[in-house]
């Protein structure tokens, strides 16, 4: 019998997780740590690395090791956040705290300059994706304009995962997924850094060695071991983001499996056998060696109804019995989810959310039950721009803390028209980094066996044909209202930036104090 245990801890927006397995998928232990993120300024969105990241990370594996009892340990896998920019000194040691994916918008005026200096088609052709908020290069020559000693000093570009990496094997590396996540830096097609196009966006700064998040990065070090409770010579895992370890764990691996994640925000992972670049999506490489994929992502979705579940005062449950009640199209309500502008499809990070249709006979189960009809609009959009970059969308799975009650995956599934099928672990991120482990250590050959389909949800044909009327009108909204959106959105970053100079109370190192709600890729 394969006695064999497996670790995997993801670091996430606002929270950390980890997870004791055995070789054959079955789940020992589970810890969690939570944390916030820091914004010390309109659009900036960051994270201490060690004072989040490895406090986290040290915390969650003692404890896990702890439910170990002895029993021997066969290796580690990591994901995080990502695409992210931590400047390390040659050390590893950080430079300043890490700059998050695409919530932080801080680099706009260096994404125009990017794409007017190397050509919008050459970027999409060569990268699979434009350039947006998400995008590494942009922040990194943002860095070298703002805070230049920080760039000079520079010898390494390090993100969650490969912080994580980094710390406990001496490494320097990174995957290629999250590498291909690094736009302009990372050539698509062949695979690779593009040597040509990262000297330009950020000279001198050398780049990591990539390898594929299947493959073993190192052992545990002597000094690893003492801070971790790690035993020494634990082989350690490449990484990756955490959204394509959450799609591992669900089994999402062959051309057309597209991961649902239903949390804070909503994330599509679709496998494709080629990408073909479409400028309403993010083109990468995939987990698995010479794998592809296309991801979509809303900026807003279990956000909103958390935001209206604290303005009414109730409780999840007795919201969604409530909402369960309304009927499909909640009594003629329309809402955009556009709460913190969007991503995918239509990069407007000046949207905003609408509620169309408000009557004084509307009460919370129609507005929240119209808050969960908007965001699958929205998985109905982004689909559609998936089909329409070439990959023929197969099967759905949903994941994520979202899916629990089935209201609002039956929802998503009656707007699209498409089945869901529900995995029997939905315990996310961090179980992919155990398969991705087990995987890259032979330890456990059969991970794909560890999260079996537990039910499907099929959409209802009558709601369907209802839900293709509001879905017309969800698109028209989104275009006729955009100028007022705009405007809106411009008088609130007025007023932020007038808050922004008032005297604000300091956070400590790990940004315990203005937090921003997300946990997305």
């Amino acid at each position: 019998m394969n006695t064999a245990l497996l670790l995997g801890v993801d670091i996430g927006t606002s929270s950390s997780k980890g997870v004791l397995v055995t070789a054959g998928g079955r789940l020992v232990a589970q810890a969690s740590r939570p944390h916030r993120t820091s914004t010390p300024y309109p659009g900036w969105v960051e994270h201490d690395a060690e004072s989040v990241w490895w406090a986290d990370f040290t915390g969650i594996v003692r404890e896990l090791v702890g439910a170990a009892g002895g029993r021997r340990l066969d290796g580690l896998g990591v994901s995080g956040i990502g695409p992210c920019v931590l400047p390390a000194d040659g050390d590893g040691r950080p430079l300043r705290p890490a700059i998050l994916y695409g919530v932080d918008t801080r680099a706009t005026v260096e994404i125009d300059e990017l794409t007017g200096e190397l050509g919008a088609e050459a970027i999409l052709a060569r990268c699979g994706m434009r350039l947006t908020t998400q995008a590494v290069g942009p922040k990194l020559r943002w860095l070298a304009r703002h805070e230049p000693d920080v760039f000079a000093s520079a010898r390494m570009l390090l993100m969650a995962s490969s912080y994580l990496v980094h710390r406990l094997t001496g490494r320097y590396v990174l995957d290629h997924h999250s590498a291909s996540q690094s736009a302009p830096l990372y050539d698509l097609p062949g695979q690779d850094w593009d040597r040509a196009w990262a000297g330009h966006v950020a000279p001198g700064l050398p780049l990591p060695e990539l390898v594929w998040p299947t493959e073993v990065a190192g052992p545990v070090t002597p000094a690893a071991a003492a801070e971790t409770g790690l035993p020494e010579g634990l082989p350690v895992t490449a990484g990756t983001v955490d959204a394509w370890a959450e799609a591992a764990s669900v089994g999402v691996r062959e051309p057309g499996d597209v991961m649902v994640m239903y949390g804070t925000t909503m994330f599509l992972v679709q496998v494709v056998e080629q990408v073909r670049p479409h400028p309403a999506l993010w083109g990468t490489v995939s987990t698995l060696p010479g794998s592809y994929s296309v991801a979509a992502g809303m900026a807003t979705s279990g956000a909103v109804t958390d935001w209206l579940r604290e303005l009414t005062g109730g409780e999840f449950a007795g919201l969604v019995a409530d909402a369960a009640g309304a009927p499909a199209g909640s009594r003629g309500l329309l809402l955009l989810p556009y709460f913190a502008g969007e991503r995918t499809p239509v990069f407007d990070p000046d949207a905003r959310g609408i509620l169309a249709g408000l009557t004084t006979a509307h009460g919370r189960a129609e507005i929240y039950r119209a808050a969960l009809e908007g965001t699958a609009y929205g998985v109905r959009h982004n689909l559609e721009a998936m089909a329409g970059a070439g990959g023929d969308v197969g099967r759905l799975v949903a994941v994520g803390g979202g899916t629990r009650g089935d209201l609002w995956t039956q929802i998503v599934s009656d707007v699209t028209g498409s089945p869901q099928d529900v995995c029997r672990h939905s315990v996310g991120a961090c179980l992919g980094d155990a398969m991705l482990a087990g995987l890259a250590t032979n330890a456990a050959p059969d991970v794909w066996s560890w999260n079996p389909v537990v039910r499907r949800l099929d959409p209802d044909p009558g709601n369907h044909a209802r839900y293709d009327d509001f879905y017309r009108y969800y698109r028209e909204l989104y275009e006729s209202t955009k100028g007022i959106a705009h405007f809106l959105a411009a008088e609130q970053h007025a007023a932020a930036e007038v808050a922004a100079r008032r005297p604000t109370p300091p956070t400590d190192a790990a940004g315990r104090g203005d937090v921003y709600g997300g946990e997305a890729c």
